[in-house]
Formats: C-alpha cells, sequence, structure tokens
C-alpha cells in the first residue's frame, strides 16, 4: 500500500462552543497547531478569559506518521477530561491540533461517566463546528543546472505545477522546488533523465 501523503487538520481556530450538563458549562475551543510550545501560552490565556473556571482541560496531538500527543485531566478525576478530548482528535482523524474545554461548575457533581461524556461531547462538537481541511505533504528538491538549461527546467515545473521555493539565477543555477510525496520518485528521475541536470533532496 502507497503511504499516504495527505493529512486532516484545522483551518483556523474555534471558540466558545458550549454545551450545559446539569448546571455546569462547558466552552470548548480549538486552535491549528505545529509546535507543543504553543500549547501553554494559548492555555494561559483561556484561564485569563474565564477567571472563575475551574478547570481547562485539553489535549493536542501533532504530527503525520509519528504522532506525538499529550491530555490533560487539569484536577478532574483521572482520564476523565484530557483522553475523551483525545478520543475526538482520534474519531475525526485530525493531528496538529489543540483542543481545550473549559468547565464551569454548576454546583452538582456529574460523576467520572458525567466528565467523560460531557468533555467527549464537548470536544465533538467543537470539531463539528471547525473547518477540516486537507493538507498535502511535500518535500523540497534542490535542482542544480547551467543558465542555458533554464528553459527546459521552467519548462519542467510549469508542466508539473511544482511550486518553486527560492532560485539562485547565476552561470550555475539552483533552484528549490517542492513536491507533493508520492509525486517525488518521478519528479527525480524524469529531471535528472536531462543529463545537465542534477537533483538532490
Amino acid at each position: 500500500m502507497e503511504p499516504t501523503d495527505t493529512y486532516k487538520t484545522i483551518s483556523k481556530p474555534v471558540s466558545d462552543i458550549l454545551l450545559k450538563e446539569r448546571k455546569s458549562k462547558f466552552y470548548g475551543y480549538a486552535f491549528p497547531i505545529t509546535d507543543d510550545a504553543e500549547v501553554k501560552p494559548l492555555i494561559d490565556e483561556l484561564r485569563k478569559a474565564y477567571p472563575t473556571a475551574n478547570h481547562v482541560c485539553y489535549a493536542w496531538q501533532l504530527g503525520v506518521e509519528n504522532y506525538s500527543y499529550r491530555a490533560n485531566d487539569d484536577g478532574e478525576p483521572n482520564n476523565s477530561a484530557g483522553m475523551p478530548i483525545y478520543g475526538q482528535i482520534q474519531s475525526f482523524n485530525v493531528t496538529n491540533i489543540l483542543i481545550a474545554v473549559v468547565r464551569i461548575f454548576g454546583g452538582t457533581k456529574l460523576g467520572v461517566g458525567g466528565l467523560i461524556s460531557a468533555y467527549k461531547g464537548t470536544a465533538q462538537l467543537t470539531l463539528e463546528n471547525s473547518r477540516i481541511t486537507e493538507k498535502i505533504i511535500k518535500e523540497e528538491l534542490t535542482v542544480s543546472f547551467e543558465y542555458a538549461e533554464m528553459d527546459t527546467v521552467m519548462r519542467f515545473i510549469k508542466k508539473n505545477q511544482l511550486n518553486l521555493i527560492s532560485q539562485e539565477l547565476h552561470m550555475n543555477c539552483k533552484i528549490i522546488i517542492a513536491v507533493r510525496r508520492k509525486e517525488l520518485k518521478r519528479i527525480q528521475k524524469e529531471l535528472t533523465a536531462y543529463h545537465k541536470i542534477t537533483v538532490s533532496k
């Protein structure tokens, strides 16, 4: 089976998705992220925005083939908040995402089962209100050639609709192109078929 070269994530943040459960209010938030260093500032902002919140629970996942993730219960009973939120990230098959749920206690205890249901439900609602997009994984190739080959290279790039990342055009030229992962071998092979062109990753 060919390895996938696409993944799903959300295109922009989603906020204030409200679920009420026995007077407790659960506010769902989703953020696209590319690094785990982004998580703490976002959670800190939510704590500032909801000074009366009892808990700000969350889960995030990063990566495409090798996932890293974390789930945080923020003082709720073990695995009653972070993991149900993370379960929805897996259900919707999205990555590079942080989902946080802010809970404002309404005076009635929900029990572990009630909490799991509320956090799962809020995460699900939040993702249903998100715009999920499919992104393509691309890899960069460096193409080196003499100036005389410029036309050949540019025609090839245009024909294959490749992204030009950078170019250095002198007597000896070097350009960097972004290629969809599953096209990589074909593009490398076709470019190196021109004798005066070298390709490296």
